[in-house]
């Protein structure tokens, strides 16, 4: 979306300085930005103004500051992730179409990259880029989506009651999609039903005109339909609900298939995405999309299609060596124990878990993870922990060490590499790539 700096400057109430330009689109990221964006430095970890030189020899168009200006345009401002926030709520302004969000604690981003898909198989259509859901990666979706388009598929994350309703606020969804209430981030919730409240504040604010999407199997999920004003819709695997799969089946790589039935009319959808739980993930998809008007047969292909966003749920099989499923994008008890029980559910003579620390658990960090090790032992798959102690096995502490236990295996294992970004498995399996001489394991 374009902006002349004159009209940021005059919506924000700051000053400009320098000449006036017209930006399009917006960054936080100086390593990533496109030319002619909008910078905006964030204070956080590190103060984001140091990178403003740098934002601006890769093509940055101007930038907002709370400090004096370097060089360039500038738009002076007291504090810019408010500053940013306020540039979303213009660019949700001047959108002519509809937002369809999309929260829960786990399956997200693979069901955002599902209806995402199936959209655009018949509208203009935008989606959060990788995981952007909170109160920087919402308002950037929006200044990054083009003026014209129809649909833009948003995630919505929260570390606290109220996040949620404030993203809502900003965006004003016509579809909401609650996909699961688990046991993730609960260090900030307290326990399961401060999670559930959390996640319903997506639902609860739909406009009566609007569509609230349901997990059926997930019961704190399907009890948001009594706070909901508008069409209530529910999928399931297991239960009965309006849009459901039949014949559920795995090929050799955990890649699903089955017959989606709808109010719409039935279909089969092969999946080349891994794992049971995105059955789940593809009828959330498909209920939203098909309500919004996208024909069933575009939609049964565009959900064949999708494949997915890195380390999330991949089956991998290196030309040498173990069998491998890469989902170490981040880690909580619900998706690791279907982590777990993919990987039992692939064949191999040994079955390994590499599991890095489940954060953010508070009061329940001990026993969730004690569970987990309980339940591999369960699956016979032996776990290693990778620099924690927390499941009460046998662990190592660094990259190397990992690499030389999954170099001990044969193409008859399989391992599985689960945990939450701060482990950064991806490292492991880098560095396993590269002493096997393949480097596609991790993009």
């Amino acid at each position: 979306m374009r902006f002349s700096t004159t009209e940021v400057a005059d919506r924000l109430q700051g000053d400009l300085v320098g000449p006036p330009v017209t930006v399009d689109g917006a960054s936080i990221d100086s390593r990533s930005i496109a030319p002619g964006q909008l910078f905006v430095p964030i204070v956080a970890e590190r103060d984001g103004h140091d990178f403003v030189e740098a934002a601006l020899g890769r093509g940055a168009a101007a930038y907002l500051t709370s400090q004096r200006p370097r060089g360039g345009t500038a738009v002076v401002v007291p504090d810019t992730q408010l500053a940013l926030t306020e540039l979303g709520a213009l660019a949700r302004q001047r959108l002519g179409g509809h937002i369809l969000g999309i929260t829960g604690s786990v399956g997200k981003t693979t069901t955002k990259d599902l209806v995402g898909h199936c959209l655009a198989s018949t509208f203009r259509t935008t989606a959060s880029a990788r995981s952007l859901n909170n109160e920087l990666g919402v308002p950037l979706t929006l200044c990054n989506a083009p003026e014209d388009a129809e649909w833009v598929v948003l995630e919505m994350g929260a570390r606290g009651i109220g996040h949620i309703a404030e993203l809502v606020a900003l965006t004003r969804p016509k579809v909401g999609i609650v996909t699961s209430v688990g046991m993730a981030h609960v260090e900030f919730f307290g326990d399961l039903d401060g999670v559930a409240t959390a996640k319903s504040e997506l639902v609860s604010d739909l406009p009566s005109s609007g569509l609230a999407v349901l997990n059926a199997d997930d019961e704190r999920v399907v009890r948001m339909r009594e706070l909901c004003s508008c069409l209530v819709l529910t999928y399931s695997v297991s239960a009965f609900a309006d849009v459901t799969a039949e014949g559920i089946s795995l090929n050799g790589d955990l890649q699903p298939s089955f017959e989606l039935v709808t109010p719409w009319g039935s279909g089969r959808v092969e999946l080349r995405l891994h794992g049971l739980p995105q059955v789940s993930n593809a009828l959330a998809a498909a209920t939203a999309a098909l309500w919004c008007g996208a024909p069933l047969d575009s939609v049964l292909v565009a959900l064949s299609q999708v494949t997915g966003s890195d380390l999330r749920m991949a089956v991998r099989r290196p030309t040498q060596g173990p069998a491998l499923i890469i989902d170490c994008y981040n880690a909580n008890p619900v998706s690791t124990e279907a982590a777990l029980r993919a990987l039992a559910q692939l064949e191999g003579d040994q079955k390994v878990a590499v599991l890095g620390r489940m954060a953010e658990l508070g009061a329940e960090t001990a026993a969730q993870h004690r569970r987990m090790a309980d339940l591999a032992t369960e699956l016979e798959i032996s776990v290693v922990g990778y620099q924690t102690d927390l499941y009460g096995t046998d662990h190592v502490d660094t990259v190397a060490d990992a690499v030389e236990r999954m170099g001990s295996l044969t193409d008859r294992d399989a391992v599985l590499l689960k945990g939450s970004r701060v482990a950064r498995l991806e490292d492991v399996v880098r560095a396993y790539g590269e002493t096997i001489s393949d480097n596609s394991l991790v993009p």
